[in-house]
């Protein structure tokens, strides 16, 4: 029974992400999860209170592994700079990963504060991550740079997701290129 309800609660969860990066918040409906699951929409219910604690629930789930993936990237890289542009370029090259696309979506909804407050917290794992880097670059205050360093990231992340008329690697390398020419100050 206990696998039966974790299976239902991870499918769940995949047609979430899927709603989310088909169609951005207007399309995570209870009606649509349950379409999607071939579950009753009363049964989504036993597994989810509201749309926020499926939200919750995604982020929990998908974004240690997206930082995951990110940190291990910058494990790899040589030097400080090295983990600042592999910091960067895996951000951006998981933009296309529906797991990313549902994450951007859920901020850009309307959500309570317990799920703000638990995306805050992911991105501050991201923030204290590259803080290190930065340290070791010599920064006085590594938290603000490493702030300032998300927000070049997130813009490149908006410019990708726009369809903007420049090639995605093309914004990436320039968001690297923003990012080293700050970095080193």
């Amino acid at each position: 029974m206990a696998e039966h309800r974790s299976m239902q609660r991870a499918a769940l969860l995949d047609a979430a992400r899927s709603l989310l990066s088909e169609g951005g918040t207007e399309a995570l409906t209870f009606p649509a999860l349950a379409e999607r699951t071939g579950l009753a929409r009363s049964s989504v219910y036993e597994y989810f209170r509201s749309r926020a604690a499926v939200v919750e629930e995604l982020c929990e789930v998908d974004f240690p592994v997206w930082a995951a993936e990110v940190e291990a990237v910058m494990a790899a890289a040589d030097g400080p700079e090295g983990k600042v542009e592999a910091y960067v370029r895996q951000q951006l090259a998981l933009v296309g990963d529906r797991r990313h696309r549902a994450v951007v979506a859920i901020s850009a909804s309307e959500l309570d504060a317990g799920a703000r407050e638990k995306i805050r917290a992911a991105h501050g794992g991201l923030v204290t991550m590259i803080a290190e880097a930065l340290r070791d670059l010599g920064h006085a205050e590594p938290r603000l740079a490493a702030m300032l360093l998300q927000g070049v990231v997130d813009a490149a992340v908006r410019r990708i997701e726009l369809g903007a008329a420049e090639d995605p690697d093309a914004i990436t390398d320039a968001a690297v290129a923003m990012a080293l020419r700050g970095v080193r100050g």
